[in-house]
C-alpha cells in the first residue's frame, strides 16, 4: 500500500517485549505505513513482570520523565505487543491523549479500551467495534521485498540445489505439540522421500527442533540433496520465500505456516502429536481458504495449486490509516 503520512518524516514507536517474532509482525505494519520505527524495549522486573499487563509501570522507570526511555515528544502512532508492553501503552495513552494513536498488537488478556485498535488473528475469538482480524500474522516479507530478492544472485549452495526447490520450516515442541520420537521419524522419512524423488530442500530449524531431527536433514544435506542452513551469516529465510516452489512447514508456529502464504505457492504442514483448539482453528482455515494441505506420507508425489497471496500487513495498515485519518 502507499500510506499517507500525518505528517512528514512521521515516526511511530513500536514498544516491545524483545521477541524477535513479535517484533517482525509489529514491524511489517510499520513498514507498509510507511513510517520510520523508535523500537522502545521494555523488560520489567519482579512484581511488575508478574503482575503485567494490569499493573501500572513501575514508579521507579520514571515514565515519560525527561531523558527516560518514554520522554516527549510523543509519536503520531505507537504500537505494543507482549503482555508485558501493555502497561506502557496505557501510560503513553494518559498522558498524550488523541495525539497519540495506540495499537495493540494480539490479544491484551485485559478489558479494552485503552487503545485505539487491537488486531488479533482470525482464529484467535477476540471481537469489538476497535477489533480488527486477518487469516495471517502481519510480516516485513512483502511481495515487492521478494521480487527484488529474486532478482539476486542466490547463494551458491541454494544454487546447486535441484528444481523444484522446497523450502522446509522447521519449529519444534512447545505448549501445544509435542514432536516425539515417531513425529520425528515420520517428517524425516517424509523429507528424505521428497529429496529421493528429485526435489532440492532448503532447509532452516529452530532452536526447538529436535536434534534428531537435524541431525537427519544434516545427512541429506551432505549426501547433496538438501541445504540445511547452519544460522551462520545472513539470514537466507527471505532468499527460500523468494525462491522456493513450495514450501514444507512445521504445524507449531502462526508466523512459520502463515508467512509462506505471500507467495500464493503451495504450503504442506506437518502436524506432530498435539495441537490444541485455537491451534485447530488456525490450521482449518488455512486448509479451507486454499492455502495449505497436510503433508502426506512418504513417496507420496507432491501437487501444485495456487491461491491469492497473502499479506496481513497491508491491510492492518489500511484500516490504521483509515482510523488515524478519521474516516
Amino acid at each position: 500500500m502507499t500510506a499517507t503520512r500525518r505528517s512528514a518524516n512521521a515516526t511511530a514507536w513500536l514498544i516491545s517485549d524483545g521477541k524477535a517474532g513479535h517484533e517482525a509482525q509489529a514491524l511489517g505494519i510499520v513498514d507498509a505505513l510507511g513510517f520510520a520505527v523508535d523500537v522502545k524495549r521494555v523488560a520489567p522486573r519482579g512484581a511488575w513482570r508478574a503482575l503485567a499487563p494490569w499493573a501500572p509501570v513501575a514508579p521507579a522507570e520514571r515514565f515519560a520523565a525527561p531523558g527516560t526511555l518514554f520522554a516527549p515528544p510523543f509519536p503520531q502512532l505507537a504500537l505494543a505487543i507482549g503482555r508485558t508492553t501493555m502497561p506502557y501503552l496505557r501510560a503513553l495513552r494518559r498522558r498524550a491523549g488523541a495525539g497519540t494513536f495506540t495499537v495493540v498488537l494480539l490479544d491484551p488478556k485485559i478489558p479494552l479500551g485503552f487503545a485505539d485498535l487491537v488486531w488479533v488473528p482470525e482464529h484467535d475469538q477476540l471481537r469489538g467495534p476497535d477489533v480488527v482480524t486477518t487469516l495471517v500474522a502481519p510480516h516485513r516479507h512483502s511481495a515487492a521485498k521478494l521480487d527484488a530478492l529474486r532478482r539476486t544472485p542466490m547463494p551458491a549452495a541454494m544454487a546447486r540445489l535441484p528444481e523444484p526447490r522446497v523450502a522446509v520450516l522447521l519449529g519444534g515442541p512447545n505448549g501445544d505439540y509435542r514432536f516425539d520420537k515417531a513425529d520425528v521419524e515420520r517428517l524425516a522419512a517424509s523429507l528424505k522421500a521428497i529429496a529421493d524423488q528429485g526435489a532440492g530442500l532448503m532447509i532452516t530449524a529452530s532452536r526447538r527442533t529436535p536434534a534428531a531431527l537435524v541431525d537427519a536433514m544434516r545427512r541429506l544435506s551432505e549426501r547433496g540433496k538438501a541445504w540445511l542452513w547452519d544460522g551462520r551469516g545472513e539470514n537466507v529465510y527471505p532468499l527460500f520465500l523468494a525462491h522456493a516452489d513450495t514450501f514444507v512447514v512445521t504445524a507449531d508456529s502462526v508466523n512459520m505456516c502463515g508467512e509462506p502464504s505471500v507467495t500464493g505457492k503451495p504450503v504442506y504442514v506437518f502436524h506432530p502429536t498435539g495441537g490444541s483448539a485455537k491451534f485447530d482453528r488456525f490450521h482449518a482455515s488455512l486448509t479451507a481458504r486454499g492455502i495449505t494441505r497436510r503433508l502426506p506420507e512418504p513417496g507420496a508425489a507432491l501437487e501444485t495449486w495456487s491461491y491469492p497471496p497473502q499479506f496481513a500487513a497491508d491491510a492492518i495498515a489500511a484500516e490504521i490509516e483509515r482510523r488515524m485519518g478519521g474516516n
